[in-house]
């Protein structure tokens, strides 16, 4: 079963930390995107040592604390338990979901189903909390990724998980992907290649502000 009380919640800017970055650096620009506006922030380090990922999560978990922010871990269910993390988020080579959730009870779950509406159902019926489509544009992280296209976003509503998109967004394009359904944006580049990741974040946050009713 998916986290229903939990997953309802889930929405907003999503901000996504960068690779490579010192622990100062990581901290910094994550405090700007969340000041700015940032609702959800997801850990995202493939290069770091196990040692240096613990590390930096604790410092975002209570960074995000101090923001009453949604804090995620990219692919590591043992390392949301270690620093008590909101969520956890998967892809496709990261695991099942029934083992994230024996090893991380208490969190909620996402996945990344690419273009795939039958990945998303599936996901439902492993117990999802939300889902995530992508990449809506070019992606400057992954540039070979697969396009999924706004009509996806329209399609998997029906669903009735919350629907994250990411990939290659942009102030110019997120309107739309926030037309088609989005409940949340996921962003890197827009935000932390920004000269001011605090401003841009303002920026993104505002488009939500303008879709409530």
């Amino acid at each position: 079963m998916g986290m229903q009380t939990e997953h309802c919640m889930l929405g907003g800017l999503y901000a996504i930390t960068p690779d490579g970055l010192s622990t100062e650096t990581l901290v910094t620009l994550s405090e700007q995107a969340l000041s700015g506006g940032a609702r959800i922030l997801q850990y995202r380090n493939k290069q770091a040592s196990p040692q240096l990922k613990e590390k930096q999560a604790q410092a975002l978990r209570q960074l995000t604390h101090l923001y009453g922010a949604t804090f995620i871990i990219n692919d590591t269910p043992l390392l949301a338990a270690l620093c008590n993390a909101d969520g956890v988020h998967l892809g496709k080579e990261d695991g099942s979901l029934a083992h994230a959730r024996s090893v991380f009870p208490k969190g909620f779950l996402g996945v990344s189903c690419y273009n795939s509406l039958e990945r998303a159902e599936q996901a439902l019926r492993d117990g999802a909390d939300y889902i995530a489509f992508g990449a809506m544009a070019i992606s400057l992280t992954k540039p070979n990724a697969c396009k999924a296209p706004l009509s996806l976003i329209r399609e998997g509503k029906k669903l009735g998980l919350p629907i994250v998109a990411i990939g290659g967004i942009t102030l110019s394009n997120a309107p739309s992907i926030l037309d088609a359904g989005a409940d949340a944006l996921a962003v890197i580049s827009a935000l932390f290649d920004d000269p001011q990741p605090f401003t841009a974040a303002q920026q993104f946050s505002a488009l939500f502000e303008r879709k409530q009713p």
